[in-house]
């Protein structure tokens, strides 16, 4: 078995991809209308379907938002440098939630900054974990 990807509703996917691609630096690997449905499906990843996990960004027509709940946590990426990433994304126009620096009870450095629908995205520093 193999993890394939995590599936995110999305309440403007166009809005979604540009932070996911040019934000994070993802690239969408397909992105599939399904009007039958009412649904668009887009993926987006560091590398091929085949050997990355990815992200599928669904968007349902007509839905602008979504509650988001207690249970979800949020997405991890490593970095190679924290707090240059929390940079990048303020000066994208991203929200940093939490600026990057050692985690309260240890030493890995961590991040958290928000996605346009709310999702949170953690920035591990690499090497401090």
């Amino acid at each position: 078995m193999r993890m394939l990807h995590t599936m995110l509703r999305v309440g403007n996917l166009e809005r979604s991809i540009k932070f996911y691609t040019e934000v994070l630096g993802m690239q969408v690997l397909r992105h599939q209308d399904y009007p039958d449905g009412k649904f668009t499906l887009a993926f987006v990843g560091y590398g091929p379907e085949t050997s990355h996990t990815v992200l599928e960004l669904t968007y349902n027509y007509g839905v602008e938002s979504y509650d988001m709940g207690k249970a979800y946590g949020h997405i991890a990426l490593e970095v190679d440098d924290a707090y240059a990433a929390c940079e990048k994304v303020k000066q994208s126009g991203g929200k940093v939630i939490r600026e990057a620096g050692p985690m309260m009870h240890g030493k890995t450095v961590i991040a958290f900054v928000e996605d346009p629908d709310g999702y949170k995205v953690e920035f591990i520093q690499a090497g401090t974990y």
